[in-house]
């Protein structure tokens, strides 16, 4: 019964591996022009109003985050929940089962990691943004965990995470059918817009970090198919010799995610900890049979 619930089938893999890389083969640099309007149409939006100021910019969206957050506030454990997927560690780790079956999207979503995460640190020390609870009255809003007050609000971490990781899935498994086509963009755009609210939910980001965010991790996504498409960095991933590195990993992410269930009992911790045990058990015995 075990060996059929982690039989891994060569023929599959080589098939949906297939399909990814000609998805991402297609992609031209061009996709990177509407993210980029958009954030200049921000930047523009805010210099039109005389809120390219901190003060102009917290002003200028603080009846939107007041609304936001008391109408999301309504569901703390589904918001609480859902808002984790914004840590790379655990959207990464729900798509663990992907380095067998589809090891191209990974190479994608390793290189979309270092520039997010590069581009993430650079701009909330450039802009230096105070986040909500550093500037409104904590009891004039709901606050859904742990209280953030740092300056580190301008973009939305969280927000380039779930780009991230949502842009490299797009693409991926992007359908042919033009119809189908748009019904897979717009769902995955919902959903990530819904994702990245959570944030101004719980309380720790305005609703233009969240926006800024996305968009920029939209780029993030791109930028690293483009990278792992022209640059062979990490063909080793393909490699069952190199298995025992993410066999590893998955234990150690696996340990981590018991100890959050331990302090957090959120039930997408249980679901992240059941993905990551399945894909060490399958990878385990893809290197086992080599």
């Amino acid at each position: 019964m075990l060996s059929k619930f982690i039989v891994f089938n060569p023929e599959t893999r080589n098939r949906i591996n297939s399909n990814v890389t000609a998805n991402y083969s297609r992609l031209k640099v061009s996709l990177l022009s509407t993210p980029l309007l958009l954030l200049s149409a921000i930047a523009v939006f805010l210099y039109s109003k005389n809120s390219l100021s901190t003060a102009g910019y917290l002003s200028i969206q603080k009846d939107l985050f007041y609304f936001i957050n008391s109408k999301l506030s309504q569901f703390p454990t589904v918001i609480y929940n859902l808002t984790q997927l914004g840590d790379a560690l655990i959207f990464m780790s729900l798509l663990s089962v992907f380095l067998l079956y589809a090891p191209k999207l990974w190479e994608s979503l390793l290189s979309a990691s270092i520039v997010s995460a590069l581009l993430s640190n650079l701009l909330k020390n450039l802009f230096s943004i105070p986040r909500p609870a550093a500037v409104y009255d904590s009891n004039t809003f709901v606050i859904i965990g742990q209280k953030l007050v740092g300056h580190s609000s301008l973009p939305s971490g969280h927000s380039i995470t779930i780009f991230t990781v949502l842009t490299v899935l797009l693409f991926a498994f992007m359908p042919k059918k033009l119809n189908v086509k748009f019904i897979w963009f717009f769902s995955i755009l919902s959903v990530g817009l819904l994702l990245v609210l959570t944030r101004v939910g719980v309380g720790a980001h305005h609703p233009l970090d969240t926006l800024t965010g996305s968009l920029i991790g939209y780029i993030s996504g791109v930028v690293g198919i483009f990278i792992s498409r022209k640059y062979k960095i990490w063909n080793w991933v393909h490699n069952v010799k190199y298995y025992p590195i993410f066999m590893a990993l998955f234990f150690i992410c696996s340990v981590i995610m018991i100890n959050k269930i331990s302090n957090e009992n959120l039930f997408i911790f249980y679901i992240t900890l059941i993905s990551l045990i399945v894909s060490l058990f399958k990878i385990s015995y893809v290197y086992i049979k080599k």
